[in-house]
């Protein structure tokens, strides 16, 4: 049935308004896509652009050189070292273990490196190196780079690593790196990224640890180009990183090395401090270690050998180490009863042996007593009695209030590690630490440096340089870094009347240079250079009644644990101080046997500046100190307690 002309003209109207808005659609939808071609085209060209250049080139860093440190003289005390090693690319070395098996034929293979190469291999692309042999000599890097073309990808490297030249002498000074840690990287908010290259050595311990920062320096970095998978197809440029600073201590090496020599074998420490300038010229703890073993990580019988020693070799005992100060304490109780106007120089006290007080009796050193004595003479012989009695009236508000003014129980502010703060007793802490009141029991017990009181060796050196000038002088380490010396700030005065200190200061003298004192046999002749000191002997153990009624048992007689500690300051030349000096040998019985002939040697060492004339030491001594020196002459710097130094 055909459709009228009307019914045609509507059908052709509806087809071309379909076309029309099919047409528009298709146009409107390639205009779109039009414009963004010509977007991406063109606006994000260079973006697009950079994103394929970082798909084809890689930033890497190059790790930078540590800074070196120094003694105050510019003797090196931790360097870095072309380290050599020996590196396999598993991909390019086909067969591995028949390479390794090469390798072996050329040089000595750690079994445990190998076995750690392995791991890292199972966890890595193929194509990344794996360290196989690391610290090789340069005899042994060179034969493997002869025989390179039959060691498929084996490739001898050169890089730097730490090195400690004087090896145990600096240990617990500027103590040592390693390979970064997850520990390590756990302590760190934001880690440098340079922390997460392989094997990458970081500060641990001692100034080492402290000033990782700065010894650090800042990472380089190189433009590789690589393909589709990561690979290294070639370096474009580089741009080397920065050193890090160059650090100068306060230690004098040749001092720190006869100390550490001096102490031999004992657990012990010796500090020597300028009075002056505040300077540590010499921070050594015995037994020592070997720095070098820790750089790339210490085997398990090393680390064994050096944690089942009971003389604790890794303890950094001059700043970690807390010990009751025993008679070295005297001079505080004494200046604090000078000042409360309750002491005098020509006051007595009579000491019969002991001291009723509580109903307990607090005994002298001195069994049978010392007698009539005064201040200089207490001091002198070192009578308990004489400061029980100054102790009783003066109060521990006034002990605590003077030794808080010499450096008890004051945490120093020294790049090293673990630096301790000891113990200042006082009312207030006994209650807030032992929810207990204090009694008179407890200032009798502090007036003699035993009971709750702990100092540490630098405190013990901080307080005898104040003793000695009168000034608020501050404990410094390092001198200078990259050339430019640290600030001193001027000492101020302590506020003490000086009449006082020379009270004290003659007792000190008399220690020293009097027959009858704890410590004549450990004098110096020499006048320009006589030293003031004191001795301590601090208990580590309760001796009952029993024991004190039968005879207390010797030092010598107990196990070595079970012995007295032994201390020593002193200060010299008595007329115009430069050096103070604190020495604790642990469970040493006696400070006038143990500590105080050490004390002396290393005070003569300092002022002499090299081995001091036999005329400076008593005529009886001088055969022995002559063949003392000649012993020690021998002794290379850097003697440490580890098995490979003995072999």
């Amino acid at each position: 049935m055909r459709k009228n002309p009307a019914e045609n003209a509507e059908t052709h109207a509806r087809v071309s308004r379909r076309a029309l808005l099919l047409g528009g659609a298709q146009l409107l939808f390639m205009g779109g896509l039009g414009m963004r071609m010509r977007h991406l085209q063109l606006n994000q060209a260079d973006q697009f652009r950079l994103l394929a250049e970082e798909n084809r080139i890689n930033i890497r860093l190059i790790p930078p050189a540590r800074g070196e440190i120094f003694d105050r003289h510019g003797v090196v005390l931790a360097r870095n070292e072309p380290a050599y090693r020996v590196t396999l690319v598993p991909e390019d070395a086909g067969d591995v273990d028949a390479v390794i098996e090469k390798l072996a034929a050329l040089i000595e293979l750690d079994p445990g490196e190998l076995d750690a190469a392995a791991t890292e291999m199972r966890r890595s692309p193929p194509f990344l190196p794996v360290t196989v042999a690391d610290r090789i000599s340069w005899e042994e890097l060179s034969r493997v780079a002869v025989n390179a073309p039959a060691l498929p990808g084996i490739t001898p490297e050169v890089g730097l690593s730490r090195f400690y030249p004087l090896r145990g002498d600096f240990a617990h000074v500027v103590g040592y790196v390693g390979p970064v840690s997850d520990y390590d990287l756990s302590k760190i908010e934001n880690p440098d990224q340079l922390l997460r290259i392989p094997r990458f050595q970081i500060g641990k311990v001692g100034l080492e640890g402290k000033l990782e920062d700065s010894l650090r320096g800042k990472a380089g970095t190189k433009r590789v180009e690589v393909n589709a998978v990561g690979r290294v197809m070639r370096e474009l440029d580089r741009r080397e990183g920065q050193q890090g600073d160059a650090v100068q201590l306060t230690i004098d090496q040749g001092l720190q090395s006869y100390a550490q020599a001096r102490l031999g074998e004992e657990s012990a420490t010796a500090i020597v401090m300028d009075c002056r300038s505040g300077d540590l010229l010499a921070v050594a703890s015995a037994p020592t270690f070997d720095s070098n073993l820790f750089v790339q990580g210490i085997s398990v019988a090393d680390y064994r050998e050096l944690t089942e020693n009971d003389h604790r070799p890794l303890a950094a005992k001059s700043v970690q180490g807390t010990y009751p100060p025993g008679s070295t304490f005297k001079m505080i109780t004494a200046l604090a009863a000078l000042e409360a106007g309750i002491a005098g120089p020509d006051q007595t006290v009579w000491c019969p042996g002991h001291l009723e007080v509580s109903n307990r009796r607090f005994h002298c050193w001195k069994r049978a007593g010392h007698g009539h004595v005064n201040l200089a003479q207490a001091l002198r012989e070192s009578c308990d009695v004489y400061f029980y009695e100054l102790a009783l009236e003066v109060g521990i508000d006034n002990i605590s209030a003077m030794a808080a003014k010499f450096g008890i129980g004051e945490r120093f502010d020294l790049p090293l590690s673990g630096v301790a703060r000891g113990l200042n007793p006082s009312r207030d802490w006994k209650r807030e630490a032992r929810g207990a009141d204090w009694v008179v029991g407890d200032t009798v017990n502090v007036s003699i440096g035993q009971g709750f009181v702990l100092t540490s060796p630098l405190q013990l050196a901080v307080m005898t340089a104040r003793l000695a000038t009168g000034l608020n002088v501050m404990p410094r380490l390092v001198k200078s870094v990259n050339g430019i010396d640290t600030p001193v700030a001027p000492s101020a005065d302590m506020g003490i009347d000086p009449a006082y200190l020379d009270e004290v200061r003659r007792g000190m003298y008399a220690v020293s240079n009097h027959r009858r004192g704890t410590a004549y046999g450990s004098r110096i002749i020499e006048d320009k250079y006589r030293l003031a000191g004191k001795t301590g002997t601090s208990q580590v153990r309760n001796i009952t009644a029993a024991e004190r009624a039968r005879g207390v048992t010797r030092n010598e007689d107990l196990p070595w644990n079970r012995r007295d500690h032994a201390l020593f300051v002193n200060f010299a030349p008595y007329d115009a101080p430069e050096i103070a000096v604190a020495v604790v040998v642990e469970h040493g019985g006696g400070g006038s046997t143990a500590a105080a002939p050490i004390a002396r040697d290393i005070t003569l060492q300092a002022l002499y500046g090299d081995a001091p004339p036999l005329e400076a030491y008593p005529a009886k001594d001088r055969q022995r100190i002559k063949k003392q020196q000649e012993e020690i002459r021998t002794l290379k710097p850097g003697r440490s307690v580890t098995r490979r130094d003995r072999a």
